[in-house]
C-alpha cells in the first residue's frame, strides 16, 4: 500500500466517526423539534382560548363536544405542521423520522388518554391516538411536494 492510500485510509474513518454523531443529533434535533413546535403551539393555545373565555376555566366541568371537536381540529393541524418540520429538518429519509414523531405522538396520546380517561368523552382522547400516525405521514407527505 503506498503512502497515500495509507494516509487516506487512516483520514476516511475519522471523518466518518466526527460525521456521524452529527447526522444522529440532527436526526434527533429534527424529531426534537417537531415536538417542542407542538407541544409550544398547542399549549399556547389553549391557553388563549382559555384566557379569551372560548374554554371553561381549568378546574371547570369538562369541555363540550363541540369544544373538544374545536380542540382536536387545531390539534390535528399542529400535528400536521410539527412532522412537516421534523421532515424538513432531517438530514435524510424525512418520512421515516415523520413517522418517528407520529409514533412517539401515538404513546403520549396513549398515556394521555390512559391518565385523563374519567376527565370527559372518551371519543377525544382516542380520535387523538388515532390520528398521530396519519397526521405524521400527512406531514412528511407534504414536506416531499414542498
Amino acid at each position: 500500500m503506498s503512502h497515500a492510500e495509507t494516509l487516506q485510509s487512516s483520514v476516511i474513518p475519522a471523518a466518518t466517526s466526527t460525521r456521524r454523531p452529527r447526522r444522529v443529533l440532527r436526526r434527533v434535533g429534527a424529531v426534537a423539534a417537531g415536538l417542542v413546535a407542538i407541544f409550544a403551539v398547542t399549549t399556547v393555545t389553549d391557553l388563549v382560548m382559555h384566557a379569551t373565555g372560548v374554554y371553561p376555566p381549568p378546574g371547570a366541568p369538562p369541555m363540550s363536544s363541540a369544544l373538544l371537536l374545536l380542540a382536536f381540529g387545531y390539534r390535528l393541524v399542529f400535528d400536521v405542521a410539527g412532522c412537516w418540520l421534523t421532515a424538513r429538518l432531517a438530514p435524510d429519509r424525512p418520512m421515516r423520522h415523520a413517522m418517528v414523531l407520529g409514533g412517539i405522538g401515538l404513546v403520549l396520546s396513549i398515556a394521555g388518554a390512559a391518565a385523563m380517561w374519567d376527565a370527559g368523552a372518551h371519543w377525544y382522547p382516542i380520535a387523538l391516538a388515532a390520528s398521530a400516525l396519519p397526521s405524521a405521514w400527512l406531514g412528511g407527505r407534504l414536506q416531499r411536494r414542498g
